[in-house]
């Protein structure tokens, strides 16, 4: 049987993606679940996996085209078809492209109705198990793939009553501003000399979107200070072989993430976003933090989740782990969402104090800049005062004025200082 293999909604707005790599050829057997293709939308890097067992017949793209949902993207010659395949229904995309077309010989175009749901032979068996509909379950794997986890936490939450209303969260996206102006044409630049046109797609797309939406619904304030992080930084110097041993790597982010988890429990709502529809502040119980990361393709914020329940050594190496798989183009869409606050450090390229816009729908960011050793005024028990040198690190905080008021956002940012400037109060105040 002939199959053919169309490029599905990946959700989320996304509607067109490039292909990175094909790792396939035609002629290759491929099982379920192989991946078939990578592909790079305006979120991240994405695998796809072959939905059913079989031979390329014919690959249509090539690495560097761009492909829209619902394109055909490969045809298969599939093996004996399996029952549960066939009578599946897909999954609940939001624009319904058939996933794949079989019988593509005969003049009716496939039904939806059978286009199988991306899972591996053993999540289809427990799905079975627990009476689970594959079709109603939300994928977390790469391409959309379900998984045994998916299915084990849908099965939980039939069992649950669904939550109040009141205190459910909306992820809405960012509504464009209705009084957005029109571009003005360019002037032909090329009568002045040579020039170089470059796609503007992908992420650089995605965060120039992220970066107008926020800079239009929200009025931005900040509050800056400096940090003197002298002893934060010898405790650093003490500690970093250690973790450098375990793959980790200790910088000023790794602590920030812990002195701002413990801000965030002192003045929630930091933690939060603008809901304009409800006309409600919604205040989230979690503490996932996102890191702003400058890779070759653009600036990305993975999220790294529960911050205020792991060690300092556990961020140090989740962290560096993170980072290297952006900056490889290997992160997942998932590490990309659930964001509740961000930190972006410039520290490292030698910025020093800069206000940066607010990762919309939270409602605040910290910026971190290069610690520089400068002259300190030093006060001792006696009142006496001493000129020394200290390691001062600039810090800015941008936040949602219709959330929270300049007196909460130098309160908070003072429990962050006070946590930065003192390794063991650090320690004690992280819970």
């Amino acid at each position: 049987m002939t199959a053919s293999f169309r490029l599905p909604d990946l959700g989320e707005g996304v509607h067109e993606a490039e292909i990175l790599t094909i790792p396939v050829k035609s002629g290759q057997a491929v099982k379920e679940g192989d991946i078939i293709l990578e592909i790079e939308t305006d979120k991240a890097a994405v695998e796809i996996p072959s939905p059913f067992t079989g031979t390329v017949r014919e690959i249509l793209v090539q690495i560097g085209d761009k492909a829209v949902v619902g394109n055909v993207l490969m045809t298969f010659q599939t093996e004996t078809e399996s029952t549960e395949s066939r009578h599946e229904k897909p999954p609940p995309l939001k624009q319904q492209p058939s996933f794949i077309e079989e019988q593509i010989q005969s003049p009716v175009p496939a039904s939806p109705s059978q286009s199988p749901v991306p899972a591996s032979p053993s999540t289809r068996r427990l799905a079975r198990e627990l009476g689970v509909d594959l079709h109603k379950v939300t994928p977390s794997g790469s391409g959309g793939v379900v998984t045994k986890e998916d299915v084990q936490a849908h099965a939980q939450a039939k069992e649950r009553p669904a939550p109040p209303a009141e205190a459910a969260e909306i992820d809405r996206p960012a509504p464009t501003p209705a009084a957005a102006p029109t571009p003005a044409s360019l002037p032909d630049f090329t009568r002045w000399g040579p020039v170089e046109r470059v796609p503007f797609r992908s992420i650089r797309r995605a965060t120039a979107a992220q970066m107008t939406a926020s800079w239009a619904l929200i009025p931005h304030v900040n509050c800056q200070d400096n940090v003197d992080i002298t002893r934060l930084e010898a405790f650093r110097q003490k500690h970093k072989a250690e973790l450098a041993a375990v793959h980790g790597r200790l910088t000023m982010t790794v602590f920030a993430m812990k002195a701002v988890a413990t801000a965030l429990k002192n003045y929630p709502r930091f933690n939060a976003s603008l809901d304009l529809a409800t006309q409600e502040i919604v205040i989230k119980r979690y503490f996932n933090i996102g890191i702003a990361v400058d890779s070759e393709n653009g600036l990305v914020v993975p999220v790294i989740r529960d911050v205020d329940r792991k060690s300092i050594k556990e961020l140090a190496i989740e962290v560096e782990e993170t980072i290297t798989r952006v900056r490889a183009g290997k992160h997942r869409r998932e590490e990309m969402q659930g964001g509740t606050f961000t930190i972006t450090n410039a520290g490292a390229l030698g910025g020093s104090h800069f206000s940066a816009i607010i990762n919309y729908p939270e409602v605040a960011i910290l910026g971190l800049g290069q610690g520089r050793m400068q002259p300190a005024v030093l006060t001792d028990d006696r009142g006496r005062h001493e000129i020394v040198p200290r390691l001062i690190m600039p810090i800015v905080l941008c936040f949602d004025h219709r959330v929270v008021d300049g007196a909460d956002a130098i309160r908070f940012l003072r429990v962050v200082i006070a946590a930065l400037e003192d390794p063991e109060e650090l320690l004690i105040t992280m819970i």
